[in-house]
């Protein structure tokens, strides 16, 4: 199958929205996506918005196409990337600084390269005003809903690939892709192949990534073999996977999405003196759980100053699609679990308030940073066991 895979062809058809597709890589458009999402047209049962049929497409492409889309200029502003490029420069220095020893890696040696776990709180920290406009990215929104639906919850790793950093193994990802071959097959095979519905992978170009600097490889079509998670440990596979993998150039501010259940390593940077810089997110359905903790109460109360300028330079406020994006990327949106003798289900229904409700009625308020304070405390007593 995994072989099969490889003679498999994308049908640009199959992908009206798309812009192109490249090396069996749907691609789409940055700007074109977010007119979709800015200026929506009517939606009905019969007739869907343009924003609708998007994500059914991204969904598609997912699942059952090639497993991986590419969104140019999916961030807009390369100043906001410049930015995020100095604070990660700044964690890397003060990591370094107090380094205890080997910060490990995923599928390569650890040490060769600057990696950044947990950027996603980090950068939040270091400069959260950059972090607001990071993060109210609708783009990032929409393709994550998507695929994982509301309440998703991001994390992220910041990759920093020197010039002669070797590839990584090809390999599947989190969560059964970071198993032994013993721990997967312990999994019924339908729950294997269920896995990949759990997570988003993504990584944002922060430089741009010629062939010779390594862009991901990928394996369009892997994301099918139903046994790959304990495929990809044969080093026969390895092979199939050298011959038959693409990969295709990136522009800084550029995002390739993909099923976490797709065969791809980052490729060798084969430079002397280019630096490949990427921000890798891995986005978990509200059910699942994510690989790292986030406290995202730290966040909300780092960022809340400028979370309220954003909202009021919003025409539509808290509506608007990039306010939207901001608190959903921030917040908790699943109300379990909870203590349901303290937070019982609203009157409106079975499930009781969500961090991303109070935090959009906050936000809707412009409430205060003493008054946020106050409701994240009483919110979680009220959840604690």
């Amino acid at each position: 199958m995994c072989r099969a895979s490889a003679s498999y062809r994308t049908d640009p058809g199959s992908y009206p929205l798309c812009d192109r597709v490249i090396s069996n890589v749907v691609v789409y458009s940055g700007d074109s996506v977010r007119r979709a999402i800015r200026n929506p047209t009517s939606s009905s049962a019969s007739s869907p918005s343009t924003r609708d049929q998007l994500m059914d497409e991204m969904f598609t492409c997912l699942a059952s196409g090639p497993g991986v889309f590419v969104v140019k200029r999916c961030m807009e502003d390369v100043d906001v990337l410049v930015r995020a490029n100095a604070a990660f420069k700044t964690i890397i220095e003060r990591e370094r600084e107090g380094a205890g020893g080997s910060k490990g890696d995923h599928f390569a040696e650890a040490g060769k390269n600057d990696r950044i776990w947990s950027s996603f709180q980090k950068h939040a920290e270091v400069d959260p005003e950059s972090f607001v406009k990071y993060y109210s990215n609708d783009v990032l929104a929409l393709a994550c809903e998507a695929w994982l639906g509301p309440g998703y919850q991001i994390t992220a790793q910041t990759n920093i690939v020197k010039p002669g950093g070797k590839a990584q193994q090809p390999h599947r990802d989190f969560h059964l892709g970071f198993q032994s071959p013993d721990v997967v097959a312990r999994f019924p095979l339908a729950s294997q192949v269920a896995s990949q519905l759990l997570t988003l992978q993504l990584a944002i170009a922060h430089t741009d990534m010629p062939l010779d600097s390594g862009p991901t490889q990928l394996l369009p079509f892997s994301q099918q073999f139903e046994h790959g998670y304990l495929a990809y440990h044969d080093p026969q596979f390895a092979q199939v996977f050298k011959e038959k993998m693409v990969q295709v150039e990136l522009e800084a501010g550029d995002a390739v999405f993909f099923s976490p259940a797709l065969f791809h390593a980052a490729g060798d940077n084969r430079t002397v003196d280019f630096e490949r810089s990427a921000n890798l997110l891995q986005v978990s359905a509200c059910w699942s759980k994510p690989m790292e903790s986030v406290d995202r109460d730290a966040i909300l109360r780092n960022t809340w100053p400028y979370i309220i300028k954003h909202v009021s330079s919003e025409t539509d406020g808290v509506a608007a699609s990039s306010s939207q994006a901001l608190l959903k990327a921030i917040c908790d949106g699943y109300s379990f679990p909870t203590n349901l003798d303290k937070d019982p289900p609203s009157d409106a229904g079975h499930c009781p308030e969500t961090q991303l409700e109070m935090a959009i009625q906050a936000a809707t308020s412009r409430l205060s940073g003493d008054g946020l304070e106050e409701q994240l405390a009483t919110y979680a007593e009220k959840r604690r066991a």
